[in-house]
């Protein structure tokens, strides 16, 4: 059974620890994370044209970026993205039947909206203007300063925002996760005391001490270690005057079965999240695929 162990968590970050398991299973993973993880993007926005008077000014829609750049800004943008309260269009238990051009309800569709006006000095419209019509959609506070255009005097912008549910595979703007990668977990090697001595007297953050023994073969497997012990080697190996003298003195051995993944997300939803989701894809995916294959056979 494949075994998981989180390494490193935060709001928009995480370092996985997969145990037995290949190479091939965790780049599905990664693959998967990246084009078919559930989530909310904006699909469309209705721009309000023409002009209006307000406080003795006028004011037109006429800003200095065409429409399709705005909305390919509004577009990545991250909304918060609830798998439990949202559902694909074409799934939504209130209006899959109907015809694409009908569909949209509180179901599977979020609206935003925004009224903005210039100023003297140019204003900059940011996704903190943009307002949520419902509750508990608003776009979280540490994004409102993501720029969406800017206005100067007598120029405004007034727009309809919908989002609904989509993969990666299908747009980026529906990709959850970026720096998605993998690697396999590392083990340091003591392969000559010696040698490994001059690499120590070169004042290295880890030491002989950090290794299990100070026998050759000793090994270090603490992976916060071992990746600060990558770090040294790579300030003191080729290229350097001295690496002759202790070549392959401490080497890197990959550690069967084990992989370090890791990634970050754009904010819809937590790194745990988007891994869960990631898995039980995969997985609905393997019990079709059993399904099919006893079906024919």
């Amino acid at each position: 059974m494949i075994k998981t162990k989180v390494i490193e968590e935060n709001d928009e970050k995480i370092t996985i620890l997969l145990s037995d398991v290949d190479r091939a299973f965790v780049n599905a993973i990664r693959r998967t994370l990246m084009s078919d993880t559930p989530k909310m993007a904006i699909d469309t926005v209705r721009f309000e044209m023409g002009t209006i008077e307000q406080d003795g000014e006028v004011w037109e829609s006429n800003g200095p970026l065409p429409d399709e750049v705005v909305a390919q800004r509004l577009a990545m943008i991250p909304i918060p993205t609830k798998h439990d309260e949202f559902h694909f269009q074409d799934s939504c238990p209130s209006c899959a039947e109907l015809v694409v051009e009908d569909r949209g309800c509180p179901l599977c569709t979020m609206i935003y909206t925004c009224k903005a006006f210039g100023s003297e000095g140019g204003r900059t419209v940011t996704a903190g203007d943009m307002s949520f019509l419902g509750a508990g959609g608003s776009i979280s506070e540490k994004y409102h300063s993501i720029p969406i255009t800017k206005l100067s005097r007598g120029q405004m912008i007034e727009f309809y925002a919908t989002a609904i549910m989509g993969r990666g595979r299908d747009h980026a703007k529906w990709s959850p996760v970026c720096g998605t990668s993998f690697s396999s977990r590392q083990a340091g090697v003591i392969n000559n005391k010696t040698k490994a001595k001059i690499l120590w007297d070169l004042g290295l953050t880890i030491t002989a001490k950090d290794f299990d023994s100070n026998k050759v073969g000793a090994r270090l497997e603490d992976i916060d270690k071992v990746a600060q012990l990558i770090e040294d080697l790579h300030h003191v190996g080729d290229g350097t005057e001295e690496s002759m003298e202790f070549k392959d003195a401490i080497t890197l051995e990959d550690i069967p079965g084990e992989f370090i993944l890791s990634f970050e997300t754009d904010g819809s939803m937590t790194p745990r999240v988007a891994f869960q989701m990631a898995i039980q894809e995969l997985s609905g995916r393997f019990g079709e695929l059993g399904e099919d294959f006893a079906a024919v056979v």
